[in-house]
């Protein structure tokens, strides 16, 4: 097993401190810096990026050799963690407890320290792992206008306003797979440079954002629906992300049924759990967004758009796509033919 102590004064440092240890190269790209490691000690990378106003995110994509656990003592920098793992399995405790919680995949994990305590993060050997750590400075971000953390429930309140380090704090979150939806967009980003970095930047806090509503939840005392399993629950997800990359199949109910071996029942609560949508309104608004994103391009007209989606009527097409978006699918794409001809001219 090895150790590793971390006495950073930012998140930059945690990286070279690991890279003292398991050895690797750090390099840096547009601000994304990277520690790639393929030896006897890990094969993988652990990155991080710095944003404004003290939020931080570091990325692990990483298989150890052999158990290695992160000592992270909480001084002068000592942020609040929102962790999600998305792939493999890791422990956290802190220093003044022996028992250590064992974070699923899917599962997700917020926590801060009181000053001159330890975190204690521990990774399996030769376990794949994805974590996503999102760091938050408190001093930096309460400065930040549109931070309103009186919004917060009261337990988190508490922790983000304090910016003396003086609690300890620790949730443990239940299965959440739509936040696995995030970080499957951040892995499949395809630009590079500037773009590429604010892109990621959107998706963290749209994974802060479920992070902080999730606990919202679970102070309200809202569990994971009784008549579903987690594995059932992940077999869902599926199958929404299958219809997302065929939406023009003509799905009933029946068919997902049989296809899943779920009843109707166990869809319906899944798709209103996961989506806050029923299994007919999911695929309705899928199918609503790659129309918009159709129209977009300007390539094709409205009929074209309408049967490629799987639609076979187009006035109930217009119908719903004016309740969704405030507009005729008519006048959108005017819209956007207007805007092509405007960029075109400027160019």
């Amino acid at each position: 097993m090895t150790k590793i102590e971390i006495t950073s004064e930012g998140p930059k440092d945690t990286l070279r401190q690991i890279q003292n240890t398991i050895g690797g190269q750090i390099s840096e790209k547009w601000n994304e810096y990277s520690l790639i490691v393929n030896n006897e000690h890990a094969f993988g990378s652990i990155k991080f990026i710095p944003f404004d106003w003290g939020v931080n995110m570091l990325s692990f994509d990483i298989k150890f050799s052999e158990d290695l656990i992160l000592i992270i003592k909480a001084g002068d920098f000592n942020p609040i963690r929102f962790i999600y793992n998305y792939q493999g399995y890791f422990k956290h405790r802190f220093g003044i407890n022996n028992e250590e919680k064992r974070i699923d995949e899917f599962h997700s994990l917020i926590f801060t320290n009181k000053t001159g305590g330890y975190n204690h993060i521990h990774f399996p050997k030769k376990e794949k792992l994805e974590i996503i750590d999102i760091q938050i400075v408190r001093k930096q971000f309460l400065k930040k206008r549109t931070t309103n953390v009186s919004l917060l429930n009261q337990r988190l309140y508490e922790i983000f306003v304090d910016t003396d380090h003086e609690n300890r704090f620790a949730h443990h979150g239940a299965l959440n797979l739509k936040m696995a939806d995030f970080v499957k967009k951040m892995k499949n980003i395809k630009s590079k440079g500037m773009v590429k970095v604010l892109k990621i930047e959107a998706l963290v806090y749209e994974m802060l954002s479920l992070h902080i509503q999730k606990h919202n939840k679970f102070q309200k005392g809202v569990q994971l629906p009784t008549s579903l399993t987690k594995s059932e629950l992940k077999i869902i997800r599926k199958i929404g992300n299958k219809i997302i990359k065929n939406h023009s199949f003509n799905y009933s109910l029946d068919q997902l049924s049989l296809e899943s071996g779920l009843s109707q029942a166990k869809l319906q609560d899944g798709f209103k759990f996961l989506y806050t949508r029923t299994v007919t309104e999911y695929i309705r608004h899928v199918r609503l967004e790659a129309a918009r994103d159709l129209m977009s391009s300007g390539d094709l007209n409205v009929s074209q758009v309408v049967y490629s989606i799987g639609f076979t009527s187009r006035s109930y097409f217009s119908k719903i796509f004016k309740e969704k978006y405030g507009v005729t699918p008519n006048e959108y794409r005017k819209n956007v033919l207007h805007s092509l001809i405007t960029d075109q001219s400027v160019a």
